[in-house]
C-alpha cells in the first residue's frame, strides 16, 4: 500500500496548477505532438482509444506516454509503469492537499486547450525519480496528458535557487547551511545543488553535494583538468555582489563532467552559489 500511495502521489501531482513557461527543446515539442495525435485518437474512436494508449505502439515514444485520468480520479490508461493503477480510483489514497490539487485542475473548462505542469515521477529507464513536465488536456470527463523528463535544470532555476538560499540565510543562518548540507528544505534539486563559503576565511560552509569540502580552502579548488576555479570567483567578489562564472563540473546526476555556467551572489559575509549544467 505504502508503494500504491507514492505512486498515486505523484500521478496525480502532475494536475496542480503549476503553469511552467513552454519548453522549446526537442523533448516539449515530441511530448505535445504525441497528446495532439492522442487527442485527435480519442476523438475519433471514443473510450475504445484506452486500449491502444495502455500497449505498446504509436502511443509511446521513449520516456513518453499517453495517459488518462477520469474527473472521479480512476485511471483509465497508461502507456506507462502507472499502468499498474489502471480501473483503480487512485483518488481513495490522496491526501486533503493533492485532492484540493485535482479538483483545481478540474476548474479549467473544456475547451481551453492544452495545459502545462510539472511534477517528480520515476523513471522508467534509469530507476530515478526527475523532475517531469506535462502537457494535458480535459475532453469531457476524461484528462488526457503526456510527459516528458527535464533532468537538467533550467538557468531560470538555477537563480530562483540561489535566491531562495540566500533569502533562507538571512532569516535562518545557522538553520539553512545546516539543511544544505544535510540535503534537507529543497537546496538539492536534481542536477542543481547550493554551495556557500564564508568570504571571511574563504572556506566552504555548506555543499549541496560534496561533504568532502566543507572547510576545504576554496581558494585552491580547481576543474578536472586544472584549471583555477575558486580564486577567479573570489577575485570577482571583491569588485561585485553578483555575478557569473563558467567553468567544467562534475554532474551529480549524470555523473559525468560537464560545462557549468553558476549564478554567484553575497550575503552578508557568505557568498551563495548555484550553477546549472549543460554538454
Amino acid at each position: 500500500m505504502k508503494g500504491l500511495r507514492q505512486l498515486t502521489w505523484l500521478l496525480l501531482l502532475c494536475f496542480s496548477q503549476v503553469h511552467a513557461n513552454p519548453a522549446q527543446d526537442q523533448d516539449a515539442q515530441a511530448a505535445k505532438a504525441l497528446l495532439e495525435k492522442a487527442l485527435a485518437y480519442y476523438q475519433s474512436n471514443g473510450d475504445k482509444a484506452f486500449a491502444a494508449f495502455s500497449r505498446q505502439g504509436e502511443f509511446i515514444d521513449q520516456d513518453r506516454y499517453v495517459f488518462v485520468v477520469d474527473t472521479q480520479g480512476v485511471l483509465l490508461a497508461s502507456g506507462g509503469p502507472s499502468s499498474a493503477l489502471i480501473g483503480r480510483d487512485v483518488s481513495e489514497v490522496l491526501g486533503p492537499d493533492l485532492r484540493q490539487s485535482f479538483k483545481d485542475a478540474l476548474k479549467v473548462p473544456e475547451g481551453q486547450g492544452i495545459q502545462q505542469a510539472d511534477y517528480r515521477w520515476q523513471n522508467w529507464n534509469d530507476g530515478k525519480v526527475e523532475h517531469k513536465h506535462v502537457f494535458y488536456q480535459r475532453v469531457g470527463e476524461r484528462i488526457l496528458a503526456v510527459g516528458y523528463y527535464l533532468p537538467r535544470a533550467t538557468p531560470e532555476q538555477a537563480r530562483a535557487l540561489r535566491n531562495k538560499a540566500v533569502n533562507a540565510l538571512i532569516k535562518d543562518e545557522a538553520g539553512t547551511l545546516k539543511a544544505i548540507n544535510s540535503l534537507q528544505g529543497g537546496f538539492l534539486q536534481d542536477d542543481l545543488y547550493v554551495f556557500v563559503v564564508d568570504l571571511n576565511t574563504g572556506r566552504y560552509v555548506a555543499h549541496g553535494t560534496n561533504l568532502r569540502l566543507i572547510n576545504t580552502d576554496f581558494a585552491k579548488i580547481k576543474d578536472p583538468d586544472g584549471k583555477p576555479v575558486g580564486e577567479p570567483i573570489l577575485k570577482m567578489m571583491t569588485e561585485q555582489d553578483q555575478g557569473e562564472y563558467k567553468y567544467r563540473w562534475k554532474n551529480p546526476v549524470t555523473d559525468k563532467v560537464e560545462n557549468k555556467h553558476a549564478y554567484i551572489r553575497k550575503s552578508g559575509h557568505f557568498m551563495v552559489a548555484v550553477g546549472y549544467y549543460s554538454p
